[in-house]
């Protein structure tokens, strides 16, 4: 008998809880207006074949990572490199996010709940990083160090949460099969 995985079980915890569900509605409320222009742009594109989402953390995540190990392996010599990268990390987000919301707004059930806990670990991991930023620019590197690991950390559990909903729920998927024709229903494909 296939048992779950202590991952896979927090995974499923998350979509199945009732205060994932508060997370999604306050959500709901407060980017409502930016929700159905994300849909309609560029950021909800099915160029590629599944959400451009995915790709676009690659460069977010790898600026605000790439910082971190500046910070704890450069020295001194390395902080406005580190700084830059925080910035950069920091500009990213935006489309990125604005991607990820597009997608949220398709989503139902769990996925959708999975995906608000995600989007707040996002919102809170930018706010470190944002933190980050501004302690960097007035000298303070000691601060956003500590800012710019505390961002990683969150990002490295919403990262999970995002990971779990694009490869194992199928939520990045804009096609169904190799033709390019769409599962029944318009769902992602192989969504549970």
């Amino acid at each position: 008998m296939n048992e779950l995985t202590f991952p896979q079980r927090a995974a499923r915890s998350v979509g199945a809880s009732p205060l994932s569900e508060k997370v999604a509605r306050a959500q709901e409320i407060v980017y409502g207006p930016l929700i159905d222009r994300v849909r309609r742009s560029p950021f909800h594109t099915d160029v590629l074949g599944h959400s451009i989402h995915p790709p676009l953390t690659d460069v977010t995540l790898g600026c605000w990572l790439s910082a971190s190990v500046l910070d704890l392996g450069g020295g001194v010599q390395s902080r406005s490199s580190a700084t830059l990268l925080v910035g950069t990390g920091v500009v990213a987000a935006v489309p990125t996010a604005l991607s990820g919301a597009a997608d949220w707004a398709g989503m139902e059930g769990a996925e959708r709940r999975i995906a608000a806990v995600h989007g707040l670990g996002v919102d809170i991991a930018i706010f470190l990083f944002l933190g980050s930023l501004i302690a960097r620019s007035r000298g303070r590197f000691a601060l956003g160090t500590r800012l710019g690991l505390a961002g990683n950390a969150v990002m490295a559990g919403s990262g999970f949460l995002g990971g779990h909903l694009a490869l194992n729920r199928g939520t990045a998927r804009r096609t169904g099969s190799p033709d390019g024709s769409t599962p029944e229903g318009g769902g992602p494909a192989g969504a549970p």
